[in-house]
């Protein structure tokens, strides 16, 4: 072989060689913002699955407890105590909300029928995991993310801070503070967080929600 073919040969060989070598996997895509979780179900504890189960039951409770005990302030709420007030399309777009805590009825039959809260400040907000409420402000600030269900429910499933604590653990870590519920949008700006079966004192808590400003 000439000396002069050598250079030309040993460039052929390279190139073959790379031709052949595999190509580099592209990364994974980031996670997208806003993305929604696909099953809640997969998630929830047990308790918590047989608290969203038995729904109905809690409004029917608290609703008549509510009636006897403060029939006024219980009209007052309007569609925000109605439980059939449930539209479609009930994902609450992301951004700042004003909201109250209203709380229904009584676990042992003695606490008041019907505590309303003070206005408080809450967010939705775009994650890598999905969409989350937080209440940012109060002596109680639940948080969690919200799970895709039908078209008139999204679910919460989160947990609870109380006074100075920092914000609330992820779902599962702290069953004492696990927080599970329903999303629905009940008018055009307005929404709920329904919580049956709190694990403190009522038989419903609502969490309202409309668009601060």
């Amino acid at each position: 072989m000439s000396v002069r073919r050598l250079p030309y040969l040993l460039l052929l060989t390279t190139l073959i060689a790379g031709c052949a070598a595999p190509a580099a996997s592209p990364p994974p895509p980031p996670p997208s913002p806003g993305a929604v979780l696909p099953d809640w179900r997969a998630v929830v504890t047990a308790t918590d699955r047989d608290r969203l189960r038995r729904t109905e039951a809690a409004w029917g409770l608290a609703l008549e407890q509510a009636r006897r005990g403060s029939p006024d302030r219980l009209r007052g709420l309007g569609d925000l105590a109605d439980a059939d007030a449930r539209l479609s399309d009930p994902t609450p777009p992301v951004g700042d909300y004003r909201c109250r805590l209203v709380r229904l009825g009584s676990q042992d039959g003695a606490g008041p029928a019907l505590v309303s809260g003070e206005w408080s400040r809450c967010r939705i907000e775009a994650t890598a995991q999905g969409l989350r409420f937080s209440k940012l402000s109060g002596t109680q600030r639940p948080a969690g993310l919200l799970f895709p269900e039908d078209e008139r429910h999204m679910v919460l499933l989160g947990g609870l801070a109380l006074a100075s604590e920092p914000p609330a653990s992820r779902y599962g870590r702290n069953p004492a503070r696990d927080l599970a519920g329903r999303v629905e949008r009940i008018a055009a700006e307005r929404w709920r967080i329904v919580l049956p079966w709190p694990q403190a004192g009522a038989n419903l808590d609502l969490i309202e929600l409309i668009p601060a400003g």
